[in-house]
């Protein structure tokens, strides 16, 4: 499974926290259906077999939308759906390791926060990173913030594409032109609103407007 950079526009990080009465698979689709280009599955409270199940519904939403559909942290989960691939984190499974058990045509996603990071990510298998937190964020409690300056240092490092993470919505996405970042991964932005699929319409389209040269 190749990463293609424009998969990567608008990132959508999975979270149960704003559901209420709807179901983590409708509002997935909503999002897709507003412009998210890939989706993550994150499940911090889950058990196995209850992230067993959801992970196959999602994944199976997401093929018939067309976006893939990656696992944060679990690898045993993404291999046993059959997902297109994997991210990790700095303080889980090492990339290297995650590569060797993934095989070479899967997707393998790292999260990284300093140019040594990332080009050691490259080195062992990355296809795209993760970098953050670029804005304050509530999603991930022990987030550090990025620089636009090193933002800007990692996409420059290394070859693979590069999303920014953390606290961005459309009000700032804009703040993060001329960095190299080919898209954004957003939480909250999308899963916390009312409108899901208005919600990453709009943070779709600023962010394509970010990009433009």
């Amino acid at each position: 499974m190749i990463c293609d950079k424009r998969d990567l526009l608008l990132y959508a990080v999975t979270d149960r926290h704003w559901l209420g009465e709807r179901t983590l698979a409708h509002d997935v689709e909503q999002a897709v259906r507003g412009g998210a280009t890939f989706v993550q599955l994150r499940e911090k409270n889950l058990d196995q077999e209850g992230f067993f199940q959801e992970a196959v519904e999602i994944r199976d939403l997401c093929r018939q939308l067309g976006v893939p559909f990656v696992v944060n942290d679990n690898v045993e989960i993404a291999l046993k759906v059959g997902a297109d691939g994997v991210h990790v984190g700095q303080s889980d499974m090492e990339a290297g390791d995650v590569r060797a058990l993934l095989g070479p045509d899967k997707i393998l996603g790292v999260s990284a926060g300093t140019v040594e990071q990332a080009r050691r990510a490259e080195a062992r298998g990355a296809d795209y990173l993760g970098v953050g937190a670029v804005f304050p964020t509530g999603s991930k409690a022990d987030a550090s913030e990025v620089s636009f300056e090193t933002l800007k240092d990692i996409c420059e490092a290394v070859s693979i594409p590069v999303i920014a993470i953390g606290g961005i919505s459309a009000d700032n996405v804009m703040q993060l032109k001329g960095t190299g970042i080919v898209g954004v991964a957003v939480i909250s932005a999308i899963f916390a609103a009312n409108d899901v699929q208005t919600a990453a319409a709009n943070l779709a389209a600023r962010t394509r407007e970010m990009l433009e040269p």
